[in-house]
């Protein structure tokens, strides 16, 4: 007996072969939190445990995202090789042969059209590594002005607000641990519990703490019910809005009058502007009762400490811009910033969202977030990479106006690099033909994605599980995400292919990277004294775990916590308020007769963006397996609807079929329908293609729809 017990346990030990453990991070959200993923062969399977690590901003906790991302990498589906389109089907080449392909139609391109005839797109998942060469590799290798990324989507309206306001954008003014300082709260279009779950304690503690938060959206939302005031308003009526606010603020004299005289410009047209105005006006154009404005704008002018968030909810519209700035002059006029507990928080979507526009992926921005248009920045980054003024490109046009380019005939071949473009852009079927117009398309990918099937070749590349770089979350806290997994297949980093690509274009000795931390080093040196200046972070002090807040301008340096505690980033210190019309510069598009209803678009917590990784995890999949409009039950009983139906919805652009689902939680003038799904459920083919004069956001929340039944199927 004993000796087959002993045969037992050994059978049993040899069965659990091996086991490894991974440090990474969660490729999602921008909490960008720390796990570890646990891989154990048992016999000729593995199995994988997930756990969260300790970190300072999300203290191991990890969604429900975090804890399946590994399933997406695993996935059998991951591109292994090359990929070349020949007669309308792809064929797995070397990846000699397809360098040999870019290197014979990128020149071929650029000698018949001109240097401009290449562009360059990103994504905002990209690490900041890989960010600074794609810009520094359009503007260097290819010498082209156009290059832009699918972060214009998510964060240029409150990006270029903050620039213009406070003269820096960083995330977040302060570090996290301030949420809990804060008195009072406001939270302007976002739904913080299922787009950044692992966020949403800091607010709950706030909330134990004696936090009064005020949530602003057209739905009712698991980060709604957690507030104490919840406003209701028309999509698209933001900016009028926090003119409510602001007119109950000057009223009622809750204002901040030394702040505002030592540190802002600007009230004094802002005074003028709301003192035209009524609560009733703005009770009649936005749908929030006048008695929660007013009841809003006491609590947060009365209480010591305050912080404003915005996301996508209002920054997501045609004037996204000017409605951020209006939400910011409410912080300014009331003092609120610089402070513990008090200041701004925009909530970036995208893993590296912040850290992509700051190293050069946006039309308009260099390194350390310089401006490509400024003689001064343009001679440092010339220097740093060792080429003439002259050569850097001018500025570019912004992401979806690249499209427009292409359908003009002014582009003609493009290299793609982590993003879906047909499936994330506005007037979405336009952007699919554009794309098909290319002469050449390169894709970088891991998977096949629908704008990857239009490519000529597909580059495979790694996924963050095997691909080390550094991330910088929404607080603006730079972090190294460690990564020691096998590459796949002939998989290789989105770096190293950048680099390839640039020595076959004879341009070596600008892209002669031999890993993540040499690029980063030159990252730090082209952001020296710089607005987002990372000269003083580097690997050694980055591998102690914890992070460091820009800007950091030396070795020594701890980091920025808390921005603005003395002065502004502008040149006099002051910060500036402007006054924002309750009518905005592009008309929004109006309900009417043949359009009654109102669509926005939004997240679901089971999936990321356009949902190439996420429905390609069975876990996720399984949870939101297919797209759906909620629709309030007296709307749906108006058109004939019934619950868990499938209907048609149609705007000017284009229609969709997607499945209702009846909810109370919801203007009854309004629909919502994600935006994970592609072909005849990808909402993005009914938005219209305005875009923000100032900063070329798409208006994806408003949109003016019709419904009808289809079936019960």
């Amino acid at each position: 007996m004993t000796e087959l017990l002993l045969k037992y346990f050994r059978t049993k030990q040899q069965e659990v072969q091996s086991e490894k453990v991974y440090d990474t991070q969660c490729p999602f959200c921008s909490m960008q939190c720390k796990k570890q993923v646990i891989e154990q062969s048992i016999v000729t399977r593995k199995q994988y445990r997930v756990l969260g690590k300790a970190n300072p901003t999300s203290h191991g906790r990890l969604c429900i995202k975090g804890l399946n991302a590994h399933q997406h990498a695993l996935h059998p589906e991951r591109l292994k090789y090359p990929l070349h389109k020949v007669d309308g089907k792809f064929e797995q080449v070397s990846w000699e042969k397809a360098m040999g392909i870019i290197k014979e139609k990128f020149q071929e391109i650029q000698a018949e059209h001109g240097l401009n005839a290449l562009s360059v797109y990103g994504g905002g998942s990209l690490t900041n590594e890989t960010a600074y060469l794609l810009g520094k590799f359009a503007r260097v290798a290819l010498r082209t002005k156009y290059i832009d990324y699918n972060g214009r989507f998510c964060m240029s309206s409150a990006a270029s607000a903050a620039i213009h306001a406070f003269g820096l954008d960083r995330g977040m003014t302060n570090g996290l641990n301030d949420i809990p300082l804060a008195e009072c709260i406001i939270l302007a279009g976002t739904n913080i519990a299922e787009c950044q779950p692992t966020l949403l304690p800091y607010f709950e503690k706030a909330k134990e703490n004696g936090a009064f938060i005020v949530a602003i959206d057209p739905r009712e939302t698991a980060t709604t019910k957690m507030a104490d005031l919840h406003l209701k308003p028309k999509p698209g009526s933001d900016a009028a809005l926090a003119n409510g606010i602001l007119k109950v603020l000057v009223e009622e004299k809750e204002i901040d009058l030394p702040f505002i005289e030592a540190r802002t410009k600007g009230f004094e047209e802002i005074k003028a502007y709301v003192d035209t105005l009524t609560l009733e006006e703005v009770e009649e154009l936005t749908g929030v009762p006048a008695s929660q404005i007013r009841k809003t704008a006491i609590m947060f002018g009365k209480a010591a400490s305050g912080m404003v968030f915005t996301a996508r909810g209002v920054e997501q519209q045609t004037d996204g811009y000017h409605t951020i700035r209006n939400f910011l002059n409410i912080l300014l006029i009331t003092g609120k910033i610089g402070k513990p507990g008090s200041g701004y928080g925009a909530i970036t979507g995208q893993g590296n969202g912040q850290g992509g526009r700051e190293h050069g992926l946006k039309a308009d921005q260099l390194p350390g977030y310089r401006s490509i248009e400024n003689p001064d920045h343009r001679h440092y980054i010339a220097r740093v990479w060792n080429i003439r003024e002259s050569e850097l490109p001018s500025k570019g046009v912004s992401a979806y106006e690249m499209m427009n380019k292409i359908v003009d005939g002014e582009i003609k071949g493009m290299l793609l690099m982590g993003s879906n473009p047909i499936v994330s852009n506005p007037n979405a079927d336009f952007v699919k033909k554009a794309l098909e117009k290319l002469d050449f398309l390169v894709a970088a990918d891991m998977f096949i994605s629908e704008t990857a099937m239009l490519a000529d070749l597909i580059l495979p590349v790694t996924s963050y599980l095997e691909n080390e770089g550094t991330m910088t979350n929404l607080e603006g806290r730079v972090l190294l995400r460690p990564a020691s997994k096998p590459c796949p297949g002939e998989v290789k980093h989105d770096w190293q292919i950048i680099c390839e690509i640039s020595r076959m274009l004879g341009k070596e000795e600008y892209f002669s990277f031999s890993g993540p931390e040499e690029i980063f080093n030159e990252l730090r040196e082209a952001s020296r004294e710089g607005t987002a200046d990372y000269y003083g972070i580097n690997y050694d002090r980055l591998k102690k775990g914890e992070g460091i807040l820009w800007p950091c301008p030396d070795p020594g340096h701890k980091g920025t916590e808390r921005l603005f505690e003395h002065s502004f980033a502008h040149e006099d210190g002051k910060a500036v308020m402007i006054p924002v019309s309750n009518t905005p510069v592009i008309a929004k598009e109006a309900t009417d007769g043949e359009y009654p209803l109102y669509l926005t678009t939004g997240r679901v917590i089971s999936h990321y963006l356009t949902g190439v990784q996420t429905r390609k995890s069975p876990s996720l999949a399984a949870r939101n397996f297919e797209s759906f409009a909620e629709i309030h039950p007296e709307t749906a009983k108006k058109f004939g609807i019934q619950n868990k139906s499938l209907i048609k919805i149609n705007s000017k652009r284009g229609s969709i079929i997607v499945r209702s689902q009846w909810t109370e939680n919801i203007r009854q003038d309004t629909i919502f329908v994600p935006f994970h799904w592609a072909e005849n459920q990808n909402v993005n083919l009914l938005v219209s293609d305005q875009l923000d004069p100032v900063c070329r956001m798409p208006g994806f929340k408003v949109t003016a729809v019709n419904v009808s039944h289809l079936g019960n199927l």
